[in-house]
């Protein structure tokens, strides 16, 4: 009796928990339902909650090191405090708001190369090692983050990767722990002056805000450096424009407008800010400008990307 209380305790003969999503597959701002089947053990077993959490694999940067981890961004409790009879079988319905912040991991039914999300349920049980179970998920852009992306592939972009970083942007109204760069190759246009762009969506029910890092080709006697664009979309101008004209522009205004906002004193350095070390730090600050009719504003901002190491990662197993 004594040796089957000590493997209960280790989670041998316990509950066990799997969740089944009724779609895998969901987008910004919509839900994932699903429900949690819950199996009693070899005898009773105080349920003491089932949460739910959205998990995913975030790159983070300190001062002196770089690595990576899976950080619980989102979570839901499904149950509070439930008694389990043995071999009882019990089902418990969710639905789980998908924040309007999380990353895209696929586009067109492939999976961006460096993305990976799952959703985990954790069955704290009493008195025992706690259960868990992890689901595949995959999130699928907004109709906005399409057309954008459609127009960096029609303007010959090719895609390198994906990642999170963790960190804050400044002067951006954002909720969760990190952001998403999506990293191509410069198109044979742009050769000359871009070498590569890192795309960044940070979506809310509004809309969308577009930052841009566009790594720029250095000259004969000039070194290359890292210019950035803050643009600012509606969800409602997804099928409003023509939007290969846009990121054109966008593109050729955030490459061309560094230079001369630099020689107003608005370079790298000015301000302050948690630099990155492939120039996050060099944010230019600039006044809004007006793009596509002045649907959209666009602005150069400096040192708009902030580190934010600090405090509980809530959940980032290194």
């Amino acid at each position: 009796m004594v040796f089957k209380k000590m493997l209960s305790a280790f989670g041998v003969g316990g509950p066990s928990v799997d969740t089944v999503l009724t779609n895998p597959n969901t987008r910004p701002g919509l839900t994932l339902d699903g429900q949690v089947n819950l199996l009693g053990g070899d005898g009773p077993a105080a349920v003491e909650q089932v949460v739910l959490g959205l998990v995913t694999r975030v790159e983070v940067e300190g001062h002196d090191a770089e690595y990576a981890g899976t950080m619980e961004f989102h979570r839901m409790v499904v149950s509070g405090p439930l008694q389990l009879a043995p071999k009882q079988q019990l089902s418990i319905p969710f639905q789980l708001p998908v924040p309007w912040e999380t990353p895209i991991t696929d586009v067109y039914g492939q999976r961006l190369h460096g993305m990976t999300m799952g959703l985990r349920t954790e069955l704290a049980v009493a008195r025992a090692v706690d259960k868990s179970d992890l689901d595949h998920v995959a999130v699928h852009p907004l109709p906005v983050h399409e057309r954008i992306l459609e127009a960096f592939q029609r303007l010959g972009f090719r895609f390198k990767h994906a990642d999170l970083e963790r960190g804050h942007i400044r002067g951006v109204q954002q909720t969760l722990p990190f952001y998403q760069e999506i990293e191509f190759y410069a198109a044979a246009q742009y050769a000359g002056t871009v070498t590569e762009v890192e795309l960044t969506f940070v979506t809310s029910q509004r809309g969308v805000d577009v930052i841009l890092e566009c790594d720029k080709r250095g000259g004969f006697l000039s070194a290359g450096h890292d210019a950035f664009g803050r643009y600012q979309v509606s969800h409602a101008d997804a099928d409003r424009v023509d939007w290969a004209q846009v990121v054109d522009g966008w593109l050729r205004e955030t490459t061309s407008r560094y230079g001369s906002l630099r020689s107003q004193g608005f370079g790298p350095g000015h301000g302050r800010g948690h630099g990155r070390g492939h120039g996050m730090g060099g944010m230019v600050a600039g006044a809004a400008l007006g793009v596509a009719g002045g649907m959209i504003a666009g602005e150069m901002i400096e040192d708009a990307f902030e580190g934010d190491f600090g405090g509980d990662f809530g959940g980032f197993d290194e």
